[in-house]
């Protein structure tokens, strides 16, 4: 079965594409990137161990969601097929020097998810279950009086994660069980439906639960056996290493004459791929952020928070498999034959045998189960947003619309549906960017707040009163007023 878009249409969203994400977005998402740091003067750098000792009691949420469980939503989301099929791809568009593209960035883009993630704290509304909804929906309606673009904002965000992404990351699962282990892709699009749906009735909350569950396992086992690769390569790590290096910068290709194209190519192979991964500066994992109860009780606490997911996910996740693919040799990265998720089968059967392409099958289900749940939550926080009081009906038909949409694309081709998934997630990056430069002086302050606060010896608290910009448009009883 096959889904198509229209050719008069396909060629509208392919070329909306081409303009958004050969190059409107990634100056934009970069030089946004660049912007926020300097203005913190390298937050990402300077306050690096710091995400990590926040994350040591980032569990404790009084019944709520903990910063953990709101980290572990956002990196399920975040880690999914891109980490395994996305670095594949940029590696043989780009060669190994676009894993150097990727981690830069990586870099400039947990600064801005810093930005955005303390905003989505700071305007956070109480949901009256001991739990937070907010996101750029309500920074955009709240801090720039914007209602339209809010609502536009949650329409493309619900189109492209809640129902697009679906549907791609359940035929990623469906599709590599079926090589795999011959189980038919309706049998896999049934037990997904079995298993997603009792975990996305079960609300946030429940939502949390397995991801704060599984995303630290999946990680953790997928990271383990990098390290077994690596230690099972390590004399070739340095050449390795040299490789990603000397390719970034073109220096192997300038014998050639084709310097300037080779490093074109790692640099938009490595950007576009690293953007796709760790999703900083899209505006969906700020609705993860927004749900937290922080500890301490300060918005920039999440923004750190959510700073480490963009490291995780990039910098050490999408290293793991760069690392696997290129050390697998370079026999295996010319042929045409492997670019994508079977580049990644292929070179980790080349080190631990045949099981490492069921390896890497288990692993695209565990990662793109995760982002399934994940996304889901995305679009149920801006559908409350949308529906307001009748948020319960609403709720309701978009989770039998999400379990259709896994059914769908664990039997049909897509086809088109992925781009214009693309176009949907790349105007909503645009509205979340725009909003975010416009509000950064906000973010500015609070980190300022925090790190007066942090110096002085004290936990940082969050008074609003504090910050005339923001102490009449925060929710009452999500930040109320200190005495």
């Amino acid at each position: 079965m096959d889904f198509t878009i229209p050719p008069l249409l396909t060629a509208m969203v392919d070329r909306g594409n081409g303009l958004l994400w050969g190059s409107v977005l990634i100056y934009l998402l970069i030089g946004a990137g660049l912007y926020f740091t300097v203005m913190t003067r390298g937050i990402q750098v300077r306050y690096f161990g710091h995400m990590f000792k926040l994350l040591r009691s980032s569990r404790q949420s009084n019944g709520g969601i903990s910063s953990f469980q709101a980290l572990s939503t956002s990196l399920a989301a975040r880690v999914g097929t891109g980490n395994l099929a996305g670095v594949a791809v940029a590696i043989y568009f780009g060669g190994p020097g676009a894993i150097f593209w990727m981690w830069m960035t990586a870099m400039v883009g947990m600064a801005t998810s810093f930005v955005e993630s303390t905003l989505a704290q700071a305007y956070k509304v109480d949901h009256g279950d001991n739990t937070f909804r907010g996101g750029p929906a309500r920074y955009i309606e709240r801090g720039l009086g914007l209602r339209w673009l809010a609502v536009l904002f949650s329409i493309c965000l619900i189109i492209a994660f809640g129902l697009a992404f679906n549907s791609v990351q359940a035929n990623s699962i469906a599709q590599a069980m079926e090589q795999a282990f011959a189980i038919p892709t309706w049998a896999m699009g049934l037990v997904l439906m079995a298993v997603v749906a009792p975990i996305i009735f079960g609300g946030l909350k429940s939502i949390a639960k397995v991801a704060e569950l599984v995303v630290p396992l999946m990680a953790l086992l997928y990271l383990v056996l990098a390290l077994v690769v690596v230690g099972l390569n390590i004399s070739d790590l340095p050449a390795a290493f040299m490789t990603i290096i000397k390719s970034a910068f073109g220096i192997e290709q300038a014998a050639g004459g084709a310097m300037g194209y080779a490093i074109s190519q790692a640099i938009m192979s490595g950007i576009q791929r690293g953007l796709f991964s760790n999703e900083a500066g899209m505006g969906s994992a700020p609705n993860a952020a927004a749900t937290a109860s922080t500890r301490p009780n300060h918005p920039a606490a999440q923004g750190f928070i959510q700073m480490l997911g963009v490291f995780l996910d990039t910098l050490v996740i999408c290293t793991a498999t760069a690392a696997i693919i290129i050390m697998a040799g370079p026999e295996l990265l010319m042929s045409d034959e492997n670019n994508g998720i079977q580049l990644t089968q292929m070179a980790l059967s080349s080190h631990v045998g045949e099981w490492g392409g069921m390896f890497i099958a288990v692993a695209i289900l565990l990662f793109a189960f995760t982002s399934v749940i994940a996304n889901y939550s995305y679009g149920e926080s801006n559908i409350e947003y949308l529906a307001g009081r009748r948020a319960p009906v609403a709720v309701l038909i978009y989770r039998l619309a999400v379990l259709g949409m896994v059914m769908v694309g664990s039997v049909a081709s897509l086809g088109a549906i992925w781009n214009f998934a693309d176009l949907s997630m790349g105007m909503m990056a645009i509205i979340n960017l725009v909003a975010i430069l416009l509000l950064s002086p906000i973010a500015f302050a609070l980190f300022r707040d925090y790190d007066t606060q942090l110096k002085a010896g004290k936990e940082p608290v969050f008074d609003p009163s504090q910050f005339p910009k923001l102490a009449d448009k925060v929710d009452p009883n999500a930040w109320p007023k200190r005495k």
